[in-house]
């Protein structure tokens, strides 16, 4: 078995790296919808999720570049493009959203598709002896529960 320069299965690591940046894809569209809600929203709840959506979009970004540093860390290439994010995630693209239980909907539905991919990628880093990708996604997935509980219940379910 070779070993990378973090003394990392090589194999794996390509695995890990393919999936985190499959990971940053989805990242990213989802930072670009949370950024169209705040630009747009509109109605009674304005002001209160004009500020949420912000907290969320900045989040998003850090994560973002923490999620590429990572893939650089494990000795490969983050995704780039804005094709190749828009060719692989599951995450669909959302314009002009400008109603807010419609954005707290779809920011639900993204929550639950990052968290799918976040529990694949902790189970792979498990496998490859990963600790930095399984903190990072450990991390992630314990924070993000907590803020779909959070928006889940200003939707009333």
């Amino acid at each position: 078995m070779a070993k990378n320069f973090i003394g990392l299965d090589t194999e794996k690591t390509e695995q890990l790296a393919s999936a985190l940046n499959d990971l940053l894809s989805n990242y990213q569209i989802f930072y670009m919808n949370v950024r169209g809600y705040h630009w747009n929203i509109k109605g009674d709840n304005f002001f209160e999720l004009h500020v949420k959506f912000e907290e969320l979009y900045d989040d998003l970004l850090l994560k973002i570049d923490e999620i590429a540093e990572r893939v650089l860390t494990l000795g490969h290439r983050p995704a780039h493009a804005y094709s190749t994010y828009m060719e692989k995630s599951e995450i669909p693209e959302r314009k002009d959203v400008s109603d807010g239980k419609e954005a707290m909907g779809n920011i639900v539905e993204s929550f639950g598709k990052i968290i799918s991919k976040q529990r694949e990628l902790l189970n792979m880093a498990g496998d490859a002896d990963d600790e930095g990708t399984n903190a990072l996604m450990s991390d992630y997935i314990s924070e993000q529960e907590k803020t779909v509980w959070m928006y889940r219940s200003y939707l009333g379910q």
